[in-house]
């Protein structure tokens, strides 16, 4: 991948926003590294198949030769990106935001390639500005320009609170792209304003403007809000290969082609195939699913994992077996044994009164069939499977 229309090519598929229109190519043309920049800011513990979209984008331009420049924002972390959000964001302590950091950038280094990387943290330059920076920062920018921002002019429009903190938000992130002198920046579509801000505010510092590279944001395994740690429905690159299989197959068929798109990464040559297909009946919805839960366990666990994973989901959905490590949990010594709360001290359920309904809805199985009472006889229970929903499991021994 040598020529610069060739890493155009790669580096462009499956984007939807390149700002300005043909820069990159002249860029890509000049032979000189980029300088490609990803700001992320740890506010959670996992790194999900969402949060991975942008590294994988940004692992692209280190497979061309370029520098990939990783912001660790462990100063904005504190600040809280108001990106889509409806209301401020609650603040994170420093002492918060550091065992997310240290949660989450061994995971990102993985998904990243040792060599061309740098990894900054913001507050290298931010921790230093004083007040005189503070206020040189805000004059470049005019509330008008700040408001152009959707999701404040919506929250304006409502009457909802905006804390002038939020405002900050996208000055901040632009000053990293000043700091690090980025030739792009990487990040989700929710992102597009903050980085134009940084292309501006380089400008104005006598750099020449970033360019802003941004893929689209991916569906949770509900199907409708974007995956989202703080909503559960997402995947962990580290969940098992068990999990993320379960876990994919989940999801809504109208959910799969962004997925192979932007979980799979799958060129748009063969998304389009795959919706095309689905749409005229050439592929089976099923089988297509099952195709990229394959290809998604591959990606991080390999090829053996996948297949494993698959006879795993087959024998508790089709066959209706059990997997073939379940945990033990000693069967409680009194004569009668009250499941509700059995299935509690045994982590199967979080609390007696979700074992009692549960219970009664008919969801608890003992060695495959349906437990119809609140209370058994102890002796029935040493070395039987007790099964609470399709994936919990726990054998109870004496």
């Amino acid at each position: 991948m040598h020529t610069a229309e060739e890493q155009l090519a790669y580096l462009t598929d499956g984007v939807d926003t390149l700002v300005p229109e043909g820069e990159l190519l002249e860029r890509l043309g000049a032979g000189r590294p980029l300088r490609a920049k990803l700001g992320v800011d740890p506010t959670a513990p996992d790194v999900t198949l969402g949060w991975a979209v942008v590294f994988e984008r940004l692992r692209r331009f280190q497979e061309c030769g370029h520098t990939a420049v990783l912001i660790v924002g462990d100063f904005t972390a504190q600040v809280g990106d108001p990106s889509g959000k409806s209301e401020t964001r609650r603040r994170l302590g420093e002492d918060e935001v550091g065992g997310y950091v240290s949660g989450v950038l061994e995971t990102i280094k993985e998904l990243l390639l040792p060599d061309n990387l740098e990894i900054r943290y913001n507050s290298e330059w931010l921790g230093q500005l004083d007040m005189r920076d503070v206020l040189d920062l805000t004059s470049h920018f005019t509330i008008s320009r700040i408001m152009d921002r959707e999701d404040f002019s919506n929250r304006w429009d409502a009457h909802e609170p905006i804390s002038m903190i939020e405002f900050m938000y996208p000055l901040l992130q632009g000053m990293d792209s000043v700091a690090i002198e980025s030739d792009i920046e990487l990040g989700g579509s929710d992102q597009l304003f903050n980085n134009l801000v940084g292309r501006d505010l380089q400008e104005r510092k006598g750099q020449r403007g970033q360019m802003v590279m941004t893929v689209p944001l991916l569906v949770g395994t509900d199907g409708v809000k974007k995956m989202s740690q703080s909503l559960n429905n997402y995947i962990s690159v580290k969940d098992t290969p068990n999990d993320m299989f379960g876990k994919t197959m989940s999801i809504p068929d109208e959910a799969m082609v962004q997925w192979f798109r932007l979980a799979a990464y799958y060129p748009n040559n063969e998304v389009a195939a795959i919706e095309r297909e689905l749409a005229d009946g050439a592929r089976h919805p099923g089988e297509t699913k099952r195709l990229l839960a394959r290809e998604i366990v591959t990606r991080y666990w390999g090829s053996e994992a996948a297949t494993a994973a698959e006879a795993h989901f087959d024998r508790l959905f089709k066959e209706h077996g059990a997997p073939d490590e379940i945990p033990v949990f000693q069967v409680p010594g009194e004569e009668s044994v009250w499941i509700p709360g059995l299935l509690n001290a045994a982590g199967l359920v979080s609390s007696n009164s979700e074992g009692r309904r549960l219970v009664a809805q008919g969801a608890v199985k003992v060695d495959g069939a349906k437990l119809d009472a609140e209370t058994v006889a102890r002796g029935d229970l040493v070395g039987v499977v007790v099964q609470v929903g399709k994936r919990r499991f726990v054998r109870l021994v004496d």
